[in-house]
């Protein structure tokens, strides 16, 4: 599992905001997308691409892209 994967696939969960501004250092909370929608969606992704459950407190508590594939990289 290789972070630069990761961005990707996190990325493709937003349709308005460009992949370029989605960076492992990205606070993914102040993109102007971002939403319990999308939120929904990057668990469904985690579970569809990493087969790993990715719950609530594990995004709440996540504040870069780099800390949310840092989790999903510990549950693996």
């Amino acid at each position: 599992m290789e972070l630069q994967e990761f961005i990707e696939n996190f990325a493709a969960q937003f349709d308005d905001t460009d992949a370029s501004e989605i960076k492992a250092e990205t606070v993914f909370k102040e993109l102007d997308e971002w939403s319990s929608l999308i939120a929904l969606s990057v668990i469904a992704m985690a579970d569809e691409e990493y087969e790993v459950t990715l719950k609530g407190d594990d995004i709440r508590n996540a504040n870069t892209v780099e800390d949310l594939f840092n989790t999903v990289k510990s549950k693996k």
